[in-house]
């Protein structure tokens, strides 16, 4: 069976997170998408998300580096539900690294023969418990 076109996709998102490539990572994401920032903050269109992607990585000491655990895809009628395990490392208050893994859930939308980005969510279901999760 052939690997799902969006693990190669999301692995490019991911290396981009890890080494700061902001513009690389631009191009996997649609014009009029959205990114949950936090529970609570949601920004969107591409530009904002890119700023955002900034801000992030600047309040991880730019030392967050995103790895994918499982996934499944499901596609249908142009759009594809991802539903995976985001790994992120990042340095902790000791000089450690943490780690945290999530359910993330993303939605992409095939145009024009490319896969992009309309909804990221690294928090995936956990935004139904509330603020704090």
């Amino acid at each position: 069976m052939n690997e799902h076109p969006l693990r190669q996709i999301i692995k490019a998102c991911d290396r981009a997170i890890s080494a700061k490539d902001f513009d690389s990572l631009m191009e996997y994401y649609a014009e009029d998408a959205v990114l949950v920032v936090k529970p609570g903050t949601i920004v969107r269109g591409k530009n904002n998300i890119r700023s955002a992607f900034i801000s992030i990585s600047d309040y991880f000491q730019d030392q967050l580096i995103v790895k994918q655990g499982e996934m499944e895809i499901i596609e249908g009628g142009g759009d594809a539900l991802v539903i995976m395990e985001t790994q992120l490392f990042y340095p902790d208050e000791l000089g450690g690294t943490a780690e945290i893994t999530r359910r993330a859930t993303y939605v992409f939308r095939l145009e024009n023969d490319r896969w992009l980005c309309t909804i990221d969510n690294s928090y995936g279901t956990s935004l139904l418990d509330g603020e704090n999760a």
